[in-house]
């Protein structure tokens, strides 16, 4: 695996014909959820039974949550998030809340990741059209977003554990997602991205036509064995 600095932003890159990017295969760009160090995702490149030859890109957040941390254990964040709002609204069940938020720091980040995302392809030497974007929770919703405003071409999007923000603007958007294959997946006990919402993301995304694998699964804002299944045979299906 190697680091390197693209667009402002800084990355992990594994797999390929060396383990550091090589080779000409299709790139998986995950991006970690919020108060995760920058490695949190990289096992699961491991993990993830991937067509051969594919590389692997772990972007690193530029917001850092503990400041005097080493820098491979600090927590980072891709915007800020008023934690005690987001648990007051999901207690409550206030999800309009949720959904119509559009977070401040969401189109600074955006700017940042589409940068990054095009230098890489240079770095690479491939396209975004041979990447899928991706990411858990917090990154998850970012790579939505990305997608849906449609100034760059992806292969497909992962979403896992994500939910429904910026809800007019994503509905006015997803046609772009029109036969773009999409992965998503969601707990049923999530106790921090509630469940209601991410189904009606599920339903914008059928809605659209896109090629949609939808996971749920019992349990909460995690990772699961069926999720890791569910991502290989979509990385297969997509990239294959």
């Amino acid at each position: 695996m190697r680091k390197l600095t693209l667009g402002g932003l800084t990355a992990h890159v594994a797999g390929g014909s060396d383990d550091n990017g090589g080779g000409d295969g299709p790139a998986i760009v995950l991006l970690h959820g919020f108060g995760a160090p920058g490695t949190d995702l990289v096992p699961l490149a491991k993990e993830i039974a991937a067509p051969a030859g594919t590389r692997w890109v772990f972007p690193v957040a530029p917001h850092v949550l503990e400041m005097g941390m080493p820098e491979a254990f600090a927590g980072r964040a891709w915007w800020m998030i008023d934690m005690a709002a987001l648990q007051v609204a999901a207690l409550t069940r206030n999800y309009d809340a949720l959904a119509t938020h559009t977070p401040a720091g969401l189109p600074e980040v955006e700017r940042t990741l589409e940068a990054f995302l095009t230098e890489l392809a240079k770095e690479l030497s491939t396209t975004t059209e041979r990447m899928v974007l991706g990411g858990f929770s917090q990154g998850a919703m970012l790579a939505t977003d990305t997608v849906l405003a449609g100034r760059l071409r992806f292969a497909g999007l992962a979403v896992v554990s994500g939910t429904l923000l910026s809800r007019a603007r994503w509905t006015s958007q997803v046609a772009a997602c029109q036969g773009c294959p999409v992965f998503q997946s969601h707990g049923r006990e999530d106790p921090i991205l509630p469940f209601p919402l991410a189904d009606e993301l599920r339903k914008l995304f059928e809605a659209a036509g896109a090629k949609h694998t939808w996971v749920p699964f019992s349990g909460g804002h995690a990772i699961p064995p069926p999720v890791i299944a569910g991502l290989s045979a979509f990385f297969r299906d997509t990239l294959g």
